[in-house]
């Protein structure tokens, strides 16, 4: 079915249901809303059960669902599908995904109930790095609509003869957390002879049981049917669970729980104790000097007050001293490695308390290993910190911010796609990114963004918007896809955003000069006008030793110029690909204009930076801003800058993934060795030393005096790539042709160094899996290449040899000196 039947579809089966929304009587407060039941009836004998359907798709009975908040849906008492917040994160206003189920077996002849427990979730719950609430608007909603399976016959839909009431979950936000009340959960509301009230839904006023009349939400938004789509991408899962790895009690009546591991999701917890028993749960990354949950490093940051916010992350269960209940808050997520309980009566058995981890279910693509263990522990911690934080979106941390910030997803994404098959969440994202750019092409830096495509009113917020290196995921990762996926229309869909954000860029260069250049020459050279320094940056952020600073009056200009020059380049590149050759030409032209401008401002005749510093060289070598004939030169001071400061890096957020490739591929294999294996702080092994299972925010997130910032941040997370495309040595083309793409055309060539003597890796790629392994043993290098039929491989052997092979399986070997320099 192609996208616009689908989406005609969609259109179709929701053609009778309205909009309706719960009657509020319960807490309005922001982070103590409480969930809501909605509860629909209908006779299925009188309904259907056609002796003269044409086929037996008549006979099937589909519902097709969607909300503003999150809900479960239930028929006759049976929760359907596992999937998990639904109906997902997205730019609610242009695009709301709708849920289709098969309900068939789950009906019965006679009455059937169809129920929805609905609460806050994105749509209005407190969301982002100031937790504000009512994003998306001030009251959540619910539409649906049972159908038989071609939609041409109407069961059942939304409308007021729907019934609500207040649920047992008193309180559900996705970051502060839930609250069950057990006492108040009575499963016969949802069953067809449970008490709904007199007689049927319908009737007017006051019900039996608490049940009373939906209300119906207004609003141009309410309106617009053409907002609604089917999903792009899987629905966030359950994944699998954890069991405790210990279980301490270091008070009286508090007992904590350490899972092992740093994960996204919540607790399933099978002990609640007495009737009234309340239950506290607690969750965070760290624990404190006396083995209590610590969660200082989480607490989100009100900007305007300058006041650190509550790190939420607490859950709370009210027993109702029956068998057999289990508390399972799945109306909000956590990040969390460790859980405080505290209330329960006695000692919490480990059996009692299980970790669900919560993310969308993304097929595995890539697998690594090699002869260092710690090698391959960062793997797997690079791994599930982008578990921890693709939950629907591409988030920067699952527990104190919980947003698809653009930057986090530009540096990651290639990373992520040797690791996952990421296409179609990075699809649906896109989708939410090309929904929220500004008219003028700016792009917010979250994604979704509760301001949809305009300013917030937030100054922060509408100041942020913009920055380079995170608009630029409008470029970067739609061409990080094609090369991995090589699928064109999904370019061609990305192209108009793509060109936005370029325009948008090259005209802030071309409008204002930064005043201290101005006060320095206040005549502007002719370059100055590709120079992009002005408007607020992030820059290199988070260096080690370098508090961020984000001061919009900071003149950014070597990095945002930077990041035109690639976006740009790329743009050109595109346009090449879907054949549009003058903007193809134009936008070789700007790119070219742009890396002049670099050029003469930032780079003098002997490959040396007037602003210094590795984030900067980086960038410049990888970008391809350096003319051939200084990058030895430029490189080399790359490398006296990382000698200089005690052989560490000094990257921050957005070089750290192309350090060790830059110097890699600059003849400095052995320096990236060193930093990929050094410890300490600041590094990736660092991190393992100290504890971490996912990866930092920061280089130095544990210390002695405790922890700062997320836990679970994946961007640092990049140099995960280097693991596959040279310790392994399986590579993409740069800018390659569309027979190349999707590893149609790949180079093997493995890197050894820093004493490796053995590695392997996979990845599945849309041709088939690809695999490359090697050895090192008294000087002789041996490798394995297995290649999918159809694809092309140019095999680099470490000797300087190379061949060209194609699918199928191959040996090959030969005599690697060792290099003491590089550690081999």
């Amino acid at each position: 079915m192609t996208a616009a039947a689908s989406h005609t579809s969609v259109q179709n089966s929701l053609r009778d249901a309205a909009w309706i929304s719960p009657a509020e009587t319960g807490c309005t407060e922001a982070g103590s809303r409480p969930a809501y039941w909605l509860r629909g009836t209908f006779d299925r004998t009188a309904a259907n059960q056609n002796p003269d359907a044409p086929n037996a798709a008549d006979e099937r009975v589909v519902v097709h669902a969607t909300a503003h908040g999150i809900y479960e849906l239930f028929v006759n008492g049976t929760r359907v599908g596992e999937d998990e917040l639904t109906p997902g994160f997205t730019s609610y206003r242009k695009r709301l995904q709708v849920q289709r189920w098969d309900i068939t077996e789950l009906l019965v002849s006679g009455p059937n109930v169809v129920a929805a427990l609905l609460s806050d979730g994105w749509f209005r719950g407190r969301h982002g790095f100031e937790r504000r609430p009512d994003g998306f608007g001030t009251e959540t909603a619910f539409l649906a609509s049972v159908t038989n399976a071609p939609g041409t016959q109407t069961f059942l839909s939304t409308g007021d003869s729907w019934l609500c009431r207040e649920s047992h979950i008193n309180r559900a936000d996705l970051m502060d957390g839930q609250t069950t009340d057990f006492r108040r959960k009575e499963p016969a509301w949802l069953s067809p002879s449970g008490d709904a009230g007199p007689g049927s839904a319908g009737t007017a006023g006051t019900t039996a049981e608490g049940w009373v009349p939906v209300v119906r939400p207004a609003g141009p938004l309410y309106e617009d049917r053409s907002r609604l789509v089917l999903p792009v991408s899987p629905p966030a899962r359950r994944i699998e669970e954890l069991r405790p790895v210990s279980v301490a009690t270091p008070e009286p009546g508090i007992t904590v729980v350490d899972f092992g591991q740093n994960i996204n999701g919540w607790v399933r917890l099978g002990s609640l104790g007495p009737e009234g028993t309340r239950t506290v749960l607690r969750h965070g990354e760290v624990l404190d000097k006396d083995g209590l949950v610590a969660t200082a490093n989480i607490r989100a940051f009100n900007f305007a007050s300058k006041t650190p916010l509550p790190a939420g992350q607490v859950d709370e269960a009210v027993s109702a001293g029956r068998p057999g209940d289990v508390f399972e808050p799945r109306h909000t997520t956590h990040g969390f490695r460790y859980v405080q309980v505290e209330g329960q009566p006695g000692t919490l058995a480990a059996e009692d308390i299980t970790a669900v981890v919560v993310h969308t279910p993304l097929d595995r693509s890539g697998w690594f290993e090699c002869s260092d263990p710690r090698l391959n522990a960062l793997h797997g911690a690079i791994s599930w910190s982008f578990r921890g934080n693709a939950c629907d979106v591409p988030t920067d941390c699952p527990q104190r911010e919980r947003s698809g910030f653009t930057g986090d997803w530009q540096v990651f994404v290639d990373t992520a796609a040797l690791m996952f098959d990421v296409a179609a969440f990075s699809e649906k994202w896109l989708r939410d990114l090309a929904a929220d750019q500004w008219p003028g092409g700016r792009v917010p830096t979250v994604v979704p963004n509760p301001a949809g495509d305009g300013p917030s009113g937030n100054a922060f917020e509408d100041m942020a918007a913009g920055s380079a290196g995170w608009g630029d995921a409008a470029v970067l990762v739609p061409w990080s896809l094609w090369r991995a996926y090589g699928d064109k229309p999904a370019l061609a869909r990305a192209f108009p955003t793509m060109r936005g954000w370029v325009d948008y860029a090259a005209a802030a260069a071309a409008g204002a000069r930064h005043p201290e250049r101005s006060g320095r020459r206040p005549v502007p050279l002719a370059h100055e006008g590709f120079l992009w320094d002005t408007g607020f940056h992030f820059g290199e952020w988070l260096e080690p030793d370098s508090p961020p600073n984000p001061d919009p009056s900071r003149d950014h200009g070597i990095v945002a110029t930077a990041y035109l020059f690639r976006s740009a380049s790329v743009l050109a590149r595109t346009a090449k690909v879907l054949g549009d050759a003058a903007a193809a030409a134009h936008y070789e032209v700007l790119a070219e204009q742009v890396q002049a401008a670099w050029r003469t401002e930032y780079l003098d005749e002997n490959g040396i930076l007037g602003e210094e510093s590795q984030g900067h060289y980086v960038r410049g070598l990888a970008f391809g801003l350096v003319p051939e004939a200084l990058t030895h030169r430029t490189a080399a001071r790359l490398v006296e800058l990382i000698r200089g400061n005690g052989n560490r890096l000094g990257t921050g957020f957005l070089a750290t993934g192309l350090l060790l490739p830059v110097l890699a591929d600059h003849g400095y294999l052995d320096v990236a060795y060193e930093l990929l294996l050094s410890t300490g702080t600041p590094s990736w092994l660092g991190m393992l030393e100290a504890g971490a299972t996912t990866m930092w925010e920061w280089w130095d997130g544990v210390t002695e005096q405790g922890a700062r910032g997320s836990l679970n941040h994946y961007s640092k997370g990049a140099v995960g790539a280097f693991l596959y495309t040279h310790l392994a040595g399986i590579r993409l083309p740069e800018d390659p042709a569309a027979e190349e793409t999707a590893y149609r055309r790949v180079t093997i060539a493995p890197q050894p160094g820093g004493g490796i003597t053995s590695a392997s890796a996979a990845v599945v790629t849309p041709q088939g899996r690809i695999s490359v392994s090697w050895t090192l043993e008294h000087s002789q290098f041996t490798l394995e290449v297995d290649l999918p039929d159809g694809v092309r491989a140019a095999v680099e052997l470490p000797d300087g040899s190379s061949r060209l092979v194609a699918g199928g399986s191959h040996h090959c070997s030969c005599e690697f000196r060792v290099n003491p320099a590089q550690g081999v």
